[in-house]
């Protein structure tokens, strides 16, 4: 048994917001299925850096390739979001309305009807403006503090897409929970900007408390005295060197016993992080001399016998051959609808212990849509009329 084991999801979604939202849904248990034009999301047909949409945020669903500009077509989805507990979409506003399925239709046709928008901006002066996950990176903030002082530069992931598709889960969820006592759904949005600015509160706050402004993250101001990536003894490549965090007193104390660095924990000027943090400039050449006297492995080795937090510099295909992801089920083999496979991080959630199980594969357009109209009262005979004359494509 999984959490939302019963749940039915119907998914109007596209590129990764909303698919990230179903996803989670998904993988915690819940029937989804995602609704499509007859030709597919437009993300199966992605290339290059959106090649992976699709797989990645469609395992654990079911496809619905409907024409929805045909009456039939309509009826079709009526009658699934008649028997569902959720609906998600994050088209353009007012996009789904003209088409009879915005919240106020399906919530008298079902008012225990969670109906959730991901959405570029909630409700306010921008809240008709289109929007991606680049283009609230760059008026949210996060770009510049990504990027050089005199070069913006998003995050190198669809960041907020995600956080504002786990957004939307967690308040489906608790929509869910409420309807338990008033027995009636409720409108759920979430947004891509609001999710920067969230992400972005502690430079907020930062610059209220302190009236400093901070600088993007690549200049070196950290809130931590030893908070960087050092050289080891190996050759000087890329692969050669960890980053190395010691980021409280106690952690201090035992960095300094551990490299032989006395003279260090008796520095006056060295007694907190706050003190350190100031003598950077000094403190870290004297460090970075200590540590590269040990190979990549030996210091490794060492900083994780004595619990210090420390890292290898990994590009993310790397983590296809990360000993823990691969020895405590992080990764899931995959296959795409066009027979490929490859790895997918598993819902980085563990319960009692275990992680989230694939279900079934990402589905080819209109895959499990002939078994869910059977369920909705349509005969073997009505469903092959209907595809037929093109009003669904069945696999």
């Amino acid at each position: 048994m999984l959490p939302l084991e019963g749940v039915k999801v119907v998914e109007f979604a596209h590129m990764v917001m909303g698919p990230s939202c179903g996803l989670a849904l998904a993988d915690l248990g819940a029937e989804v299925v995602k609704v499509e034009p007859l030709e597919g999301d437009n993300t199966r047909r992605l290339q290059a850096a959106g090649a992976g949409f699709f797989p990645v945020f469609n395992r654990n669903k079911k496809s619905l390739a409907v024409d929805l500009k045909h009456a039939e077509g309509r009826d079709i989805v009526h009658r699934l979001v008649d028997g569902a507990d959720v609906l998600t979409e994050n088209f353009r506003p007012g996009a789904l309305d003209k088409l009879g399925f915005g919240h106020q239709a399906l919530a008298g046709r079902n008012p225990r009807l969670v109906y959730c928008s991901m959405k570029g901006f909630l409700d306010g002066p921008y809240q008709h403006r289109a929007a991606l996950d680049e283009v609230v990176q760059m008026m949210g903030g996060l770009a510049y503090m990504t990027g050089l002082p005199d070069r913006p530069l998003r995050a190198g992931s669809s960041v907020i897409d995600i956080m504002g598709g786990t957004f939307a889960a967690l308040g489906i969820v608790a929509a869910l929970r409420e309807r338990e006592t008033t027995g009636r759904g409720r409108l759920v949005t979430s947004a891509l900007f609001e999710s920067t600015a969230y992400l972005v509160a502690q430079h907020i706050a930062q610059f209220e408390l302190t009236g400093e402004a901070p600088p993007p993250m690549s200049v070196k101001r950290p809130a931590w005295s030893v908070y960087d990536i050092f050289e080891t003894a190996d050759d000087g490549s890329e692969n050669a060197r960890l980053f190395v965090g010691v980021v409280t007193d106690t952690q201090w104390e035992i960095f300094c016993r551990e490299f032989d660095l006395a003279d260090l924990a008796a520095d006056p000027r060295l007694r907190s992080n706050g003190e350190r943090v100031k003598e950077r400039a000094w403190l870290l050449p004297r460090l970075a001399e200590a540590l590269k006297k040990f190979t990549k492995a030996e210091l490794a080795a060492k900083l994780e016998a004595i619990g210090l937090p420390f890292a290898p510099i990994s590009k993310p295909w790397d983590l296809l051959e990360d000993p823990h992801l691969r020895e405590s089920g992080g990764l899931m083999e995959t296959r795409t609808p066009g027979g490929k496979t490859f790895h997918a991080p598993t819902l980085p959630l563990a319960l009692d212990g275990k992680r989230l199980p694939k279900r079934s594969e990402p589905p080819a357009i209109g895959e499990g849509a002939r078994e869910l109209m059977g369920g909705l009262g349509y005969t073997a005979a009505e469903i092959a009329d209907l595809q037929a004359r093109k009003v669904v494509v069945l696999t």
